[in-house]
C-alpha cells in the first residue's frame, strides 16, 4: 500500500487528507520501531482530533487554527501552530509559500516526534500485518476506555444531580414543617387569648350576678326591689355570645 503523489511533499497531502485515525495508524506503522511507547499518547491525540473537529469529529482528517491551538492546550504543549508550520516548511514537508489554514494530525505527529516525512510517506503499510493489528487492538481499548469514561462521567452527573435534587426537597420540606409550626403557634396563642376573653368575660358576668343577688338580700325593700329587677334582667339577657365563645 502507497500513498499517490509525484514526490513526499504530494505524498505527505494525500496522507494528510486521509481520517485522523488512519493518519495515525500510518504514523505508527512507520515508526513502531521508535515509538511503540507513545502509542496510546498517539491515540489520545487522534482522539482529541476526533472531538475538536466540530463538523466531521471521526470523519475529518485537518482542525482549525483555533482547534488545533485547543488541541496542544489539552496537552499542555508549549510550541505553537506558527511554530510547527515553520519547522515543517523547513524541512521541506510542506510548502513554503501561501498560508496553510488547517493543520492534519500527521503534520503535528511529525513536529512533535521530529521524525522524517520522507521516511513516513514511503513507510511499508502492508508487511507489518501483525504491528497493525496490534495498533488496531490498543486504538479500539484506549477508544473503548473513553467511551467507558463517559459512561461514568454521565452516570456521576446524574447521581449529583439526583442527589441534589433530593437535597432541595428536603429543604423545601424543613421550610414547610417550619411554617407549619409557626402558624401551630400562632393558632395556640390567638386560642390562648380568646379563652382569656372568654374567661374574663364570664368572670365579670358571675360577679355582677353575686352582687345583685347580695344587694337583692339586703338593706331596704326599695333597694331589695330595684336590686332583684336589675339581677332579673341580668339574668335574661342573651348570653349567647358567651356560650359561642365557650364552645
Amino acid at each position: 500500500m502507497s500513498l499517490p503523489g509525484s514526490n513526499d511533499q504530494e505524498k505527505l497531502e494525500a496522507l494528510a487528507s486521509q481520517t485522523y485515525k488512519n493518519q495515525a495508524i500510518w504514523f505508527l506503522n512507520a515508526f513502531w520501531d521508535k515509538l511503540e511507547g507513545e502509542a496510546e499518547r498517539i491515540w489520545d491525540y487522534q482522539h482529541k482530533c476526533d472531538e475538536y473537529d466540530l463538523q466531521k469529529h471521526e470523519e475529518g482528517c485537518a482542525l482549525d487554527e483555533l482547534n488545533a491551538h485547543r488541541l496542544l492546550e489539552a496537552f499542555n504543549e508549549t510550541m505553537t501552530v506558527r511554530e510547527m508550520r515553520d519547522s515543517l516548511r523547513e524541512s521541506g514537508a510542506i510548502k513554503k509559500e501561501g498560508r496553510l489554514k488547517m493543520v492534519p494530525l500527521v503534520h503535528w505527529l511529525v513536529f512533535r516526534y521530529k521524525q522524517d516525512f520522507h521516511k513516513l510517506v514511503n513507510a511499508s503499510q502492508g508487511d507489518n500485518k501483525a504491528e497493525i493489528e496490534a495498533a488496531q487492538r490498543l486504538l479500539d481499548e484506549v477508544n473503548q476506555l473513553f467511551l467507558d469514561a463517559d459512561a461514568a462521567a454521565q452516570a456521576a452527573a446524574e447521581a449529583a444531580k439526583a442527589a441534589i435534587q433530593r437535597e432541595a426537597e428536603a429543604k423545601a420540606s424543613e421550610q414547610e414543617a417550619v411554617a407549619r409550626e409557626a402558624d401551630a403557634v400562632t393558632a395556640q396563642k390567638e386560642l390562648e387569648a380568646a379563652l382569656a376573653e372568654v374567661k374574663a368575660q364570664e368572670d365579670a358576668y358571675n360577679a355582677k350576678t353575686e352582687q345583685l343577688k347580695k344587694k337583692s338580700e339586703e338593706g331596704g325593700v326599695v333597694s331589695r326591689n330595684k336590686a332583684k329587677n336589675e339581677l332579673a334582667q341580668h339574668l335574661g339577657e342573651d348570653p349567647l355570645p358567651l356560650r359561642r365563645a365557650k364552645i
